[in-house]
């Protein structure tokens, strides 16, 4: 059985948001009846075995699942990402394992002498992806999906392979060799994407994607330009704009993840990328400005949805999301919200029901 009793309802909801017709929101919450009862597995000594073992990952994410309560949107999927951006692992770098992300050494340093990028399907990290991919297909048994994990593109995925710092220079004095990297880092993209795919794609052609807990009936991703912060719009428009736009049209459902307000400069050329199908917001709220649910951020959902795009809130309070509906409308808004008890969940969305 699988773990949320109305997937066929969310399922339907989830691409009507994508066509930007209704409203989705994902609430999550301890559930008050475990889906199954079972043990928490032990955790490994070596932080290394916490973020590599497939065992360990399927069995503890498959714990958590049974404890939790997915409503509106939310579903069940084992997130098998190992760091944001791990592609650059396939195609050389080393990562560096932290308690909560993961960090990767540059591997790319001689611009002049470097091969082309490319996948290596011997890779020991790609090999270790598809491991932990596999071991989840095992132990879901069809009681949840296994995700796609955070892959990430672009420049992101440069700056990992040759430094931020090193990066920002090449685009100055090495215009041309950043496109030629940025063309294979999308081919690489693309096949190590297609092969996940091909595992992990469900009953209705859909994937799960780790970040921002979305789900499409097709290839379904978030993609992003983080180190666009730091460029100017120029920049992002000749050296992002035209490998995103490939991406987007390569897949059939896109979220772009809009990273701080200094990425803000950027989405006018966002919200021209016809084929980009939504745009996620994410607040520096660790700098002290206010969570995705803020009215500080209406008239910016309200610049989104006018372009025709979808947008997604995150770090919504329950409290802040029927304001948030009232202000900025709920065609195409996807709320994103958790709360202590599966009550306060269930009472929540009786009372955004009017919405649907």
């Amino acid at each position: 059985m699988f773990w949320k009793e109305d997937w066929d309802i969310a399922r339907d909801r989830l691409t009507k948001w994508w066509e930007r017709k209704g409203l989705a929101i994902c609430i999550t919450a301890p559930k008050e009846i475990p889906w199954e009862d079972m043990p928490e597995p032990k955790r490994p000594d070596d932080l290394e075995a916490c973020w590599t073992d497939p065992v360990w990952r399927a069995r503890n994410d498959e714990f958590h699942i049974s404890r939790t309560f997915f409503g509106g949107e939310a579903f069940p999927y084992f997130d098998t990402w190992m760091g944001p951006g791990n592609l650059a692992t396939f195609i050389g770098s080393t990562p560096k394992f932290s308690e909560g992300t993961v960090w990767f050494e540059e591997c790319t340093t001689n611009h002049e002498s470097h091969p082309p990028l490319k996948l290596e399907e011997s890779n020991r990290w790609w090999e270790n992806q598809l491991a932990i991919i596999e071991e989840g297909l095992r132990v879901a048994k069809g009681r949840f999906l296994v995700g796609m994990p955070d892959l990430v593109e672009n420049l992101d995925i440069l700056a990992s392979l040759r430094g931020t710092q090193t990066v920002l220079t090449d685009l100055i004095e090495r215009p041309g060799f950043v496109k030629e990297r940025i063309g294979e880092i999308n081919r690489v993209f693309f096949e190590a994407f297609n092969a996940i795919y091909e595992r992990i794609k469900d009953n209705y052609s859909g994937n799960a994607f780790s970040a921002f807990k979305i789900w499409g009936p097709g290839k379904t991703a978030k993609v992003q330009c983080d180190i666009s912060a730091m460029i100017s719009p120029e920049h992002f428009v000749e050296f992002v704009v035209p490998s995103l736009a490939e991406q987007c049209r390569w897949l059939d459902y896109s979220l772009f993840h809009l990273d701080g307000t200094n990425c803000i400069c950027h989405l006018p050329h966002l919200m021209a990328i016809k084929e980009l199908d939504a745009i996620q917001w994410t607040p520096q709220t660790c700098a002290g400005l206010p969570g995705g649910g803020s009215k500080e951020w209406y008239n910016l959902y309200r610049k989104i949805l006018s372009a025709g795009k979808g947008v997604q809130a995150t770090g919504v309070t329950i409290e802040e999301v029927e304001p948030l509906i009232e202000a900025v409308g709920h065609k195409g808004l996807f709320i994103m919200t958790t709360t202590g008890s599966e009550k306060d969940a269930r009472r929540l969305l009786k009372r955004v029901e009017r919405w649907r």
